[in-house]
């Protein structure tokens, strides 16, 4: 089984699934397309050590620690980066693995500025998203932040906006704002709230899917123009993209999101995986 680990700066998610050096070599789209099958979530915890960080695995998957045959981990969070490098070696002998970084090679073109700048959860997410739809892709991961990345047709990544995510941006009101609590992130009856807490829902809530929405629409109006990308594209041959953990909340409310991936970075973790797998060398070992 691989197991693929996706560090976040708020959570951690682990991915189980089925993996087989035969298929490494397959574009079919069940490969693409393959369930997972199980997931867990965990905080992130920047202080963790490589030590740690094992023990939690171990402690989630279970029965299942012992079946893991392969392990596709990437980390937004600098120092816990470093520290799934450090496990990654001390499981070499047994366990090869890869890690997502600027060297690994995910067959993503990345045209932007600065290419080492975009996050590898990014990337995988353009991989994934590509090969799942074969289309140009707008790809809104609603995370710490919510990123909305621009994938070409041929699975470049294009560019992104990034705005701060739902999670925070309620930090911040109710912090900075005295007469205001935390409330439950959920859709409240109507947008005119009758009550403190529906009024903070229906502001963050549909606050936040007009701002997608109108991010979506600006970015489909500039890829049919080609002014800035150099590619023409039919609105009608985008598809429009949620994935992350507070995507369910956004999906229903939006206008111009299609399709909801849930595990779309594990995804495409499992798909560097089996790309770099066609070449041992790649994978350590």
């Amino acid at each position: 089984m691989l197991l693929c680990v996706d560090v976040g700066n708020t959570q951690i998610s682990l991915g189980l699934y089925a993996t087989d050096a035969e298929q490494s070599g397959s574009d079919s789209e069940d490969l693409v397309r393959a369930p997972l099958l199980r997931q867990w979530r965990m905080r992130t915890d920047p202080r963790m050590t490589a030590d740690e960080l094992d023990v939690a695995f171990n402690g989630l998957l279970g029965d299942y620690a012992d079946h893991v045959t392969g392990i596709a981990a990437l980390s937004t969070v600098p120092l816990l980066l470093r520290e799934l490098r450090l496990l990654a070696e001390r499981k070499r002998a047994s366990i090869p693995a890869v890690i997502v970084e600027p060297r690994v090679r995910t067959g993503v073109p990345v045209l932007v500025d600065n290419p080492k700048e975009v996050g590898a959860d990014r990337v995988v997410n353009t991989l994934a998203a590509h090969r799942l739809f074969g289309t140009a892709c707008v790809v809104v991961d609603f995370g710490t932040s919510t990123n909305i990345d621009v994938v070409s047709p041929r699975g470049e990544l294009l560019g992104a906006a990034i705005a701060p995510g739902i999670e925070i941006s309620m930090e911040a009101l109710t912090t900075r704002a005295a007469q205001l609590t935390t409330v439950e992130l959920a859709r409240p009856r109507s947008a005119i709230g009758k009550n403190t807490v529906e009024c903070v829902q229906a502001g963050v809530l549909f606050g936040f899917t007009g701002q997608v929405d109108g991010l979506v629409r600006r970015i489909i109006v500039e890829l049919a123009s080609g002014d800035t990308t150099g590619y023409k594209i039919d609105p009608d041959e985008v598809t429009v993209l949620a994935t992350g953990g507070l995507a369910p909340l956004i999906v229903d409310e939006s206008e111009t999101i299609t399709q909801h991936v849930e595990d779309l970075t594990l995804l495409g973790l499992r798909l560097v995986y089996l790309r770099n797998a066609r070449h041992p060398s790649r994978v350590k070992p």
